[in-house]
């Protein structure tokens, strides 16, 4: 089969429409008329696959789209004046990025792959002319708008290690509605950097969870084995406010 054809076949399963997206819930608001789904559809447009290690946009490019994940995970980060690498977010499918460059008008942080992903891509102008026909859709964008500055305000709060690094693995379990077994597709340094930790305390940290009954952890592989003692342990550290949601499996 030739590049172009891999490409088309490629494009055409992207094509998913809103209204069939298993996605739905988490991007729209809820009640949405068909119709409003039928015109927000109209204007989303699709990217990817984005292989790993590929950007979608670069900080300081000109903001132009916000985007949703539909596959896959994606980071975003910043450089300092002395080329450290920041890490400020990690985003599942269901969630957005490119929020923080609605005011600035350029994109004020770079979104990279963590592992193959897709996203759609919804031009900022077209949504934010919809969001005054659609009713719903403008609340949406400002609901989504305060999630993040929830987030970045307790990332920024006084917790310790152990409380940060119990809460996000909690976060995560939750916001990836893989229920307790986890698979980690960033790497321990960017844990570290998110949470404002050192990369060696995460991995002690790990080990520790691991001896005392916490979590099982095989590389990238992990499976939470005491989410109320997680929750205990992460104390107010709570970044999503969706602990409860983690889905336990079901024993036979």
């Amino acid at each position: 089969m030739s590049g172009r054809q891999r490409k088309v076949v490629c494009i055409t399963e992207l094509r998913q429409a809103c209204r069939t997206c298993s996605l739905q819930e988490l991007c729209l608001p809820m009640g949405l008329a068909a119709e409003d789904i039928q015109r927000l559809e109209s204007i989303v447009g699709h990217k990817g696959p984005l292989e790993r290690g590929r950007h979608l946009f670069r900080e300081g490019d000109p903001f132009q789209s916000i985007y949703a994940v539909r596959d896959g995970a994606l980071k975003t980060y910043s450089i300092d004046a002395d080329g450290r690498e920041h890490v400020l977010g990690f985003h599942l499918p269901g969630e957005l990025l490119g929020l923080d460059a609605i005011y600035p008008r350029v994109n004020r942080c770079s979104a990279v792959a963590l592992s193959n992903a897709s996203v759609c891509v919804l031009p900022y102008d077209r949504l934010s002319d919809l969001a005054h026909e659609v009713s719903g859709l403008q609340s949406q964008i400002f609901r989504l708008l305060s999630k993040d500055l929830s987030i970045s305000a307790n990332l920024a709060t006084d917790h310790t290690a152990e409380e940060r690094l119990a809460g996000f693995l909690i976060s995560i379990a939750a916001r990836s509605g893989a229920g307790t077994e986890l698979k980690l597709v960033m790497p321990r340094r960017d844990i570290a950097s998110y949470l404002r930790l050192a990369t060696e305390t995460v991995s002690r940290l790990l080990a520790r969870f691991q001896q005392e009954g916490y979590v099982e952890v095989h590389r990238k592989n992990l499976q939470l084995l005491n989410v109320e003692g997680l929750r205990r342990l992460g104390g107010s550290f709570e970044l999503t406010g969706l602990a409860s949601a983690i889905r336990r499996p079901l024993r036979g």
